[in-house]
């Protein structure tokens, strides 16, 4: 007995990469579009933002405090939290709904829940929705200067016509930070170069949206109107940012396929056949309600097992 080993629990496999690590890394990358957001909305987003971080970082720490549990602000976890639903609300948000999101975002998607890595959803996303619905009317008021006009994919809606440059550069009305698709992509190849996420996921999304826009969009191959629903909206900020988050996202990589495409037909079921002319932030929420299933049905046999008929495994 005395020649036993102690074996620690899992995990054997280390690696240097640390939450905080990651989740620093995620806010570097949101920086492009969301310093452009604030140069091409004004200082009204910048306080938005501001607003919106401080108020997750304090009601983490608040709530962690209070409760007696290891406070966890240090992983920036709140930090991205907080930015990504500064981004994803309009830079006409009154201060109060600002905090009211922040609030909802860590008490009740993330904390209530456990904490970062317990979550069920993207924390800022189920705030972002959850004050799509208590505010309708708030959360489409694009009016700023002289951005006050419809967005570009309720042009499309309505039969006209958008000018894909100007979505791409990201000189439209919209969100703080989902107007301009080339600063989104510059944040998505930093993080691409950083190991930090892979193309499973947006990738799939991506291409699955644009096989069903092809195939229900009603437009045929037209490139200009698939370019304009590739480059409007949320669709880009959400498939480089939300759909790869770590928690609510699949581990397995066959489930990861699998969670773009629902992804996708999700998407493009919202924007053509939905009232809104959005619809990614509802098609994310729904796909993480369903990772559990997906990981369910794609989890690897295990070493020196093999899969047969009826599910038995020998």
């Amino acid at each position: 007995m005395s020649d036993l080993r102690n074996v620690s629990s899992s995990p054997h496999i280390r690696d240097k990469a640390t939450s905080s690590n990651i989740m620093r890394d995620v806010v570097i990358a949101l920086l492009p579009a969301a310093g452009y957001g604030v140069f091409h909305f004004g200082m009204n987003a910048l306080i938005v933002l501001l607003l919106t971080v401080a108020t997750c970082v304090a009601t983490e720490y608040i709530y962690e405090k209070s409760m007696q549990k290891p406070v966890t602000i240090k992983d920036f976890s709140a930090v991205v939290t907080g930015l990504l639903l500064g981004m994803n609300l309009p830079c006409s948000t009154p201060w109060w709904m600002a905090v009211l999101g922040g609030i909802f975002a860590i008490l009740v998607v993330k904390q209530l829940f456990g904490g970062l890595g317990q979550n069920f959803m993207n924390p800022a996303l189920g705030a972002r929705c959850f004050l799509m619905i208590s505010f309708a009317g708030r959360m489409t008021n694009y009016a700023y200067d002289t951005f006050s006009g419809a967005t570009p994919l309720a042009v499309l809606r309505d039969g006209g016509e958008a000018d894909v440059l100007q979505m791409v550069i990201g000189n439209t009305a919209g969100m703080i930070g989902e107007t301009s698709a080339v600063a989104i992509l510059i944040g998505a190849a930093y993080l691409l170069w950083r190991g930090v996420i892979d193309l499973k996921i947006p990738g799939t999304y991506l291409l699955t949206f644009v096989v069903f826009m092809l195939l229900f969009g009603g437009h045929g191959f037209d490139g200009t109107y698939l370019a304009a629903q590739l480059a409007g909206g949320g669709l880009m900020l959400g498939a480089w940012f939300m759909a790869t988050d770590y928690v609510t996202s699949p581990i397995t990589p066959r489930g990861q396929i699998v969670y773009g495409v629902i992804l996708g037909i999700l998407t493009g079921i919202f924007r053509c056949f939905g009232a809104s002319p959005e619809g990614v932030s509802y098609a994310i929420i729904f796909s993480n309600l369903l990772v559990p299933l997906i990981e369910r049905f794609t989890v690897p046999a295990a070493f020196g097992k093999a899969k047969v008929k009826g599910g038995n495994r020998s």
